[in-house]
């Protein structure tokens, strides 16, 4: 799993399978967007407009339980 936010555009991406898999979109909202493979697995989340719906994304950062945090993705302060 990889979790990204890029501020230049203000998104938030949470990638959940690795590879090159072609994609259906699934947009919940305007700034919500779901990426399902072809077998039906989730396998991205973005987020636009990230510190809009998550207020304290840039105070806060992002809680993570499990996850082994690597160079270039947001850790807890």
């Amino acid at each position: 799993m990889k979790i990204r936010y890029d501020p230049s555009v203000d998104a938030l991406d949470i990638r959940l399978l690795e590879g090159k898999i072609e994609c259906e979109v699934i947009h919940l909202s305007d700034q919500v967007s779901i990426d399902i493979g072809p077998d039906g697995k989730v396998v991205a989340i973005e987020v636009l407009d990230a510190t809009e719906l998550i207020p304290d994304l840039m105070v806060k950062g992002i809680e993570t339980e499990n996850l082994l945090l690597t160079k270039g993705t947001l850790a807890n302060p």
